[in-house]
């Protein structure tokens, strides 16, 4: 529960805080890349960028995202909301499950 919202998944999550890619679908301007949201709280997205310029550095899943997309030709920034998304993710998970955090920890 985030001021008085309840979240059933970390998409619903993220989505509130505005993490969520928004494509430019108007008229004859479909050339335009796709950008966040940024609906909900900035402060939070704020902090959430400061964590994911740390992430990318120190956190091997986020680390290996954002290298990823920057492999696939996405830009630094549009890598850097994946990052945040990310985080909001594992966080999620964390408290949702109650259990600490597992660097290592792999889908079977």
């Amino acid at each position: 529960v985030m001021h008085n919202h309840h979240f059933n998944s970390a998409e619903q999550l993220a989505a509130y805080l505005g993490l969520v890619p928004i494509e430019r679908q108007s008229g004859t301007s479909l050339l335009g890349r796709a950008r966040l949201s940024k609906n909900g709280p900035a402060r939070l997205r704020a902090v959430l960028y400061m964590a994911a310029m740390v992430g990318i550095k120190h956190n091997p899943h986020v680390k290996a995202l954002y290298e990823r997309l920057l492999v696939k030709g996405k830009s630094k920034m549009s890598a850097l909301g994946a990052a945040m998304r990310k985080l909001v993710h594992l966080c999620f998970g964390v408290l949702k499950t109650q259990k600490k955090y597992q660097a290592e920890y792999q889908n079977a």
